[in-house]
């Protein structure tokens, strides 16, 4: 996995690339919880993500959740394949996609 963080004021963007799995989603939980203080407006963009498993919707959900109380999340740009993950999974009715 590789993430790539653009700040812009009270935005940040967080380009994340290649699997979101089990071993990769801790550091994921990581650089977000170390990046997301002041932030009101956070876009993760899986433009490059070809695969996330369990462990990467549960990053997602625990960051919705944080957002929801300072700001909003959206994620962009979702390939078939992983958009058909949150689908079966149901978190297109609690994630914000564009």
């Amino acid at each position: 996995m590789k993430v790539d963080k653009i700040k812009d004021g009270s935005k940040l963007t967080l380009a994340v690339s290649e699997r979101l799995d089990t071993s990769t989603a801790p550091e994921l939980e990581t650089i977000i919880l170390d990046s997301i203080e002041g932030i009101t407006d956070l876009v993760i963009d899986f433009k490059d993500l070809v695969y996330i498993s369990s462990a990467g919707l549960r990053v997602l959900l625990s960051t919705q959740k944080k957002m929801n109380k300072q700001g909003k999340m959206v994620i962009k740009n979702v390939n078939d394949d992983v958009m058909e993950v949150f689908e079966i999974t149901g978190f297109t009715d609690i994630l914000t996609f564009e």
